[in-house]
């Protein structure tokens, strides 16, 4: 066994998945096995499947890379026997530690793994300091795949483990780098940092090393744009983005983590002195930055959507006490309303403390039954059509009146609502 399997054994953490390492060619293990996938045969890797199709292993050739043109791919590989040379090839001494797989036999009991581990690169002595450290010389891992620049700060906020200090200087210097990644790439790493449950580390290490402004320039200006003490005592823009990152739970929806991390991102472009500090606009502004955002990093159309409603929509929550009760039912219809109350929360938290508008909001859309936000309609333009009224731009506004009688209780019936419109619009018009 090697990589992230064998560290997370030695941790008391179960692996999400195992990966094997061996001297057999990709030949001879495409020959051992009946269910196996050469999915990436030219670098020496071998899929293999279990019965059921579903447990898939991957399986490494022992191997030597040649160059890095592409920042990512070698461009040659050598097959080689030599298990200590094929752990100089891999990224952090912490995934360099390699397993007999006898040594698994007792995943409970991590001193009999520990014995049994084949460290060639010290990472059982890094494992038990809490240091990611990159293999031999960091710079030259680095140009191999510049992505391991990100993946060393979110394993260092995983593990809640401090980076060598050769390690984060080579990260530094090389930061500009990670432009030449694809964005694809960037973006998965981003989202688990904002999921994995230490978020707020994550986006601390990514400021200290310089790879913010590189991938997040949106985020890292929000360093020093002052907040109205009175609403936010925590600090600036950054801090109280920082306080709302750390109270991201393991495993919490990609939608909400994003929109945590960006539902103030138009601060810094709205930022004036009035009578006191104010960002007019700032939620308008900020759904405009993170929809390009998320269109730069190729989000799907539903993602974005979300992500985009859950920053234009967090400062209504300032007025819910004092909206109508249509108003209201209309602003629990946005999707997935649950993520607008935990964002809500969180900013709370995470600024003044104060819960009042969230419990208001929270107990009115449990207590609310679907069909009283989403009643069906007492009227239609069909209804508008037999009742005499030519088809036009004017039935969204008849229609949409009707509906605010409705969900405000002061209609109950079609009659009504023709009547209401009637009296509101005027009459059908006659000889049609």
């Amino acid at each position: 066994m090697a990589g992230g399997c064998v560290r997370d054994l030695l941790l008391g953490r179960t692996p999400s998945d195992y990966d094997v390492a061996t001297s057999a060619t990709p030949d001879a293990v495409l020959a051992l096995f009946s269910r196996c996938f050469a999915v990436g045969a030219h670098f020496g890797v071998v899929l293999v499947a279990g019965e059921s199709g579903d447990d898939v292993t991957e399986v490494a050739t022992f191997r030597n890379d040649g160059a890095y043109s592409d920042g990512r791919h070698p461009d040659a590989v050598r097959y080689t026997l030599s298990a200590e040379e094929d752990v100089q090839r891999r990224d952090f001494t912490i995934n360099g530690l390699l397993l007999p797989l006898s040594g698994i036999a007792h995943p409970e009991q991590k001193e009999k793994i520990r014995a049994a581990v084949v460290d060639h690169v010290g990472g059982l002595a890094d494992l038990d300091a809490g240091i990611v450290r990159a293999i031999g010389n960091p710079a030259a891992r680095f140009e191999e795949d510049h992505l391991r620049m990100l993946r060393a700060v979110r394993f260092a906020a995983r593990f809640g483990f401090v980076l060598d200090v050769a390690t984060a200087a080579a990260m530094q210097k090389l930061a500009p780098r990670i432009s030449l990644v694809s964005r694809e790439r960037v973006r998965d790493e981003l989202t688990k940092m904002l999921v994995e449950g230490h978020a707020r580390r994550a986006f601390e290490l990514l400021d200290e090393t310089g790879l913010l402004a590189e991938v997040l320039p949106e985020i890292a200006r929000m360093r020093g744009v002052q907040q109205p003490p009175q609403y936010h005592p925590e600090g600036d823009v950054w801090a109280h983005t920082l306080l709302l990152l750390s109270q991201l739970p393991v495993g919490a929806s990609m939608t909400l983590a994003w929109a945590a991390l960006l539902h103030d991102v138009g601060k810094p472009a709205t930022f004036r002195v009035a009578e006191r500090i104010r960002f007019d606009g700032h939620a308008e502004v900020g759904t405009a930055i993170a929809t390009a955002l998320c269109a730069r990093f190729r989000f799907s159309n539903d993602e974005t959507r979300q992500i985009a409603g859950l920053v234009e929509n967090h400062m209504r929550f300032m007025d819910v006490q004092h909206m109508k009760e249509s108003t209201l039912k209309r602003f629990f219809r946005l999707e997935r309303f649950d993520e607008h109350l935990a964002l809500h929360r969180m900013d709370c938290l995470a600024g003044s403390g104060h819960l009042d508008n969230w419990t208001y909001a929270s107990e009115r859309w449990q207590a609310l039954p679907e069909e009283a936000v989403r009643p069906r309609p007492l009227v239609t333009g069909r209804e508008l059509i037999a009742a005499g009224y030519r088809p036009g731009p004017r039935f969204k506004p008849m229609l949409e009146a009707a509906e605010d009688a409705q969900l405000e209780g002061s209609l109950h019936s079609a009659e009504e609502a023709l009547a209401l419109i009637a009296a509101r619009f005027g009459p059908p018009p006659q000889g049609v």
